[in-house]
């Protein structure tokens, strides 16, 4: 009977532990990371708009080769504030800490967001405005803004994945995104991580399989169970 007890425990803490590695990875491929904000902070979307301070969810919704669409969420997951474009930036060292980067605005204007770095990686997110809003934040910063002449917030994720993505100097001009998104030193692999994306429907997450292997193998355990007690 303590072998039966044993073999029981031993297969709850196997599906246990199976589930919480699918957790762990659903983080890991979306770079779910929750954000909270002391003060107003200026975003993409229709000209830009701005988040009053309060806690918000960031994640990759899609990642194509050359950018990622992210999206930013209320603090339950349950409304989408905005689907943004952004582009893959190098930073020379990971931190074990989110990392959200901003641009100084004039008194009284929220400051910009730029970039997004997640935790142990050095690749970030280097964020796409439209090209009225990046004209004026060039100007205001004196930096060169990353753009888009897509409508951000309107646009659909297909649309965002094949956008024309450019850069904005404090003069107007336009330049190459290459020009902003920082590149990796010749000794680093230049290639940034792929992130793999939870967009597929629900019904195609691990987690059911999962439970169903759990099942299986539990069912599987009675069954032993079942003839060591009659063979005893």
């Amino acid at each position: 009977m303590k072998l039966i007890s044993g073999l029981g425990i031993g297969l709850f803490l196997t599906v246990f532990g199976l589930l919480a590695i699918a957790g762990a990875n659903a983080d890991q491929f979306d770079r779910k990371t929750v954000v909270t904000f002391s003060a107003p902070v200026e975003v993409p979307g229709v000209g830009a708009q701005t988040l009053p301070a309060g806690t918000y969810i960031f994640k990759v919704l899609d990642s194509p080769s050359d950018r990622h669409i992210v999206q930013i969420l209320n603090e339950d997951g349950t409304h989408v504030y905005t689907t943004i474009l952004a582009i893959p930036n190098y930073r020379l060292k990971a931190t074990d800490k989110t990392v959200m980067t901003f641009r100084e605005r004039p008194a009284g204007e929220p400051e910009a967001l730029k970039a997004w770095f997640y935790p142990g990686r050095e690749w970030g997110d280097e964020f796409v405005y439209e090209r009225p809003k990046a004209i004026l934040l060039a100007k205001e910063t004196n930096e060169i803004v990353l753009s888009t002449p897509a409508v951000l917030a309107a646009a659909p994720v297909e649309a965002l994945k094949a956008a024309p993505v450019e850069a904005v100097k404090p003069n107007g001009e336009t330049v190459e995104a290459a020009t902003v998104v920082e590149a990796p030193p010749a000794d680093v692999v230049t290639t940034p991580q792929p992130v793999l994306v939870a967009s597929l429907p629900k019904t195609a997450s691990h987690l059911p399989l999962i439970g169903l292997l759990g099942l299986l193998t539990l069912g599987g355990g009675l069954v032993v169970a079942g003839v060591l007690r009659h063979s005893a």
